[in-house]
């Protein structure tokens, strides 16, 4: 009986076990619960299971590298028409530096949403893994007595 018990726990400790919590650290990199580092197609691999989650993180991605295009853009505007303003005899500024602000203002709610939409993901899944702790659900236990002593019934 003693070993049957045993076996019962450690199949449900080695179960537990096998489910991996990922944690999102800055930077926008995304770890799994023995610390390394995750790919983006591992990742995605992971969330696979669960499709809005995966979704969500796909519509993270997407605007983090909508929102690094509009700041390199922004950023590379502005600092060809300050050196061009510098280098020659123009007037500074042009539209080009009005649209090279806008572009690197436009970019910083873009990446700031997608860091939401990614950590909305992982907590998702992180959370999806403790409510599906248990491989099984205990419908009742029953303490039994007869002649040959006292036992316990559970009913799964």
């Amino acid at each position: 009986m003693k070993s049957k018990t045993l076996l019962v726990v450690f199949l449900l400790f080695s179960a537990v076990s096998f489910s991996q919590q990922l944690t999102l650290k800055s930077g926008g990199k995304i770890y799994d619960s023995n610390n390394q580092k995750l790919s983006n197609a591992a990742v995605k691999e992971i969330l696979a299971a669960q499709p809005e989650l995966l979704a969500q993180y796909n519509q993270g991605r997407t605007k983090a590298a909508a929102g690094g295009f509009l700041l390199g853009f922004g950023v590379g505007l502005l600092g060809a028409d300050l050196v061009t303003g510098i280098t020659q005899d123009k007037i500074y500024p042009t539209a080009i530096t009005y649209i090279g602000l806008a572009s690197t203002i436009i970019a910083i709610p873009v990446l700031i949403g997608h860091s939401k939409k990614i950590k909305k993901a992982i907590d998702g899944y992180n959370e999806s893994l403790l409510i599906n702790k248990t491989g099984f659900n205990v419908e009742k236990i029953n303490v039994i007595t007869n002649q040959n002593g006292i036992g316990m019934r559970i009913s799964f």
